[in-house]
């Protein structure tokens, strides 16, 4: 007996419920599918209508990754509609990663479609995503490397008006100029921005004026600032590349180098001054010196007469001198005194200032 036959007849019943979960999963299935083609339905149309190649289970799929289906149909529409397809990188895997990560996948595309229109081929999807995930505005960008952008030097937000440079005669120049630059697609990723650009041409116009002999060769020729400051290729390693410098306005500022020549001549006359102090106090210091020493010898000399009388006692003690001869040197020392006072007497004070008596 086969095995078909020993198993046993369905029953009616049973037969009947089967017919009904099977109907209510059919239904279930249906309503399912009814309810994405609803969801998916427009979506899918315009990418079928209009060559995007984004299917209805490519849709079902961006739900499930969390990708917001709309963004991606739209973009991918837009940029199969200016031209950009599957061979410029733009795909809808492409897409959903770039979203994904974070990335503006609408300023994107608009980008890459600008760039298309303006004939800029450095820039496919790669580059342009980069640019945006390195958090730069990478349309903005486009549109300053088609219409370059001034750029006021010194910048507004720097608070100096002009930048000053002093010429070889001393002479101050106020210099403002115009920078003209346009975004370098391949550098701007890592690239200096404005702000770097501001400081270099600050810094060559600077430079350009110092090497100038006089400050009439720089208003004569104002464009000789704009070559040499070109020639220098500031642009490097920045995310802009230099069209032009122009300079807008100069002015002539003050005479630095007389001034600073009066702060010199100031300044000597200074330490002049303190050397004359110096060697005045010396002499001065020297002076009191003398006349310490002078005293110093009177204090000798008072000290030398003291010991005359101890001389003559000891002349008396050793008979070697007499009484007579004693008295004959009181003699001398009165008459000499006397002397001394007739010729002090008969001096006016200008004849003791000439003749050096005190």
């Amino acid at each position: 007996m086969s095995l078909w036959a020993q198993i046993p007849p369905i029953s009616k019943d049973v037969w009947q419920m089967l017919v009904i979960v099977g109907s209510v999963i059919g239904i279930v299935f249906a309503l399912i599918v009814l309810a994405v083609f609803a969801r998916y339905f427009r979506l899918w149309i315009q990418s079928v209508t209009t060559g995007a190649g984004i299917g209805i289970f490519d849709l079902l799929g961006m739900t499930f990754r969390k990708v917001n289906p709309s963004v991606i149909v739209r973009s991918k529409i837009t940029a199969v509609q200016a031209g950009i397809g599957d061979e410029q990188g733009v795909t809808s895997k492409a897409l959903e990663a770039h979203y994904l990560a974070g990335g503006n996948v609408p300023l994107v595309i608009r980008a890459l479609v600008a760039a298309a229109k303006a004939k800029l081929l450095e820039l496919d999807f790669k580059l342009a995503a980069a640019i945006d995930l390195a958090g730069r505005n990478v349309l903005e960008a486009v549109q300053t490397s088609v219409n370059p952008k001034v750029i006021d030097c010194p910048g507004r937000g720097m608070g100096k008006e002009s930048l000053d440079g002093v010429a070889q005669n001393g002479i101050q120049l106020k210099v403002k100029a115009r920078v003209t630059v346009r975004a370098n697609l391949q550098q701007l990723i890592g690239g200096a921005t404005e702000e770097t650009i501001i400081a270099r041409v600050g810094e060559g116009i600077v430079s350009a004026i110092g090497s100038a002999h006089s400050h009439l060769e720089v208003l004569e020729n104002p464009d000789r600032i704009s070559k040499t400051v070109l020639a220098r290729r500031l642009d490097s390693q920045t995310a802009f590349e230099i069209v032009s410098i122009d300079i807008a306005d100069v002015d002539v500022g003050e005479n630095i180098g007389a001034r600073l020549q009066a702060d010199q001549a100031e300044a000597d006359v200074r330490v002049a001054r303190a050397n004359a102090e110096g060697r005045r106090a010396m002499a001065v210091a020297e002076e009191q010196e003398m006349i310490a020493q002078i005293e110093e010898n009177r204090a000798k000399v008072v000290e030398a007469e003291a010991e005359v009388p101890k001389a003559i006692a000891h002349a008396f003690h050793a008979h070697k001198l007499g009484l007579m001869d004693y008295y004959r040197l009181r003699n001398i020392q009165a008459d000499t005194d006397m002397r001394s006072s007739i010729a002090k007497v008969g001096l006016t004070p200008t004849n003791r200032k000439t003749s050096g008596t005190p």
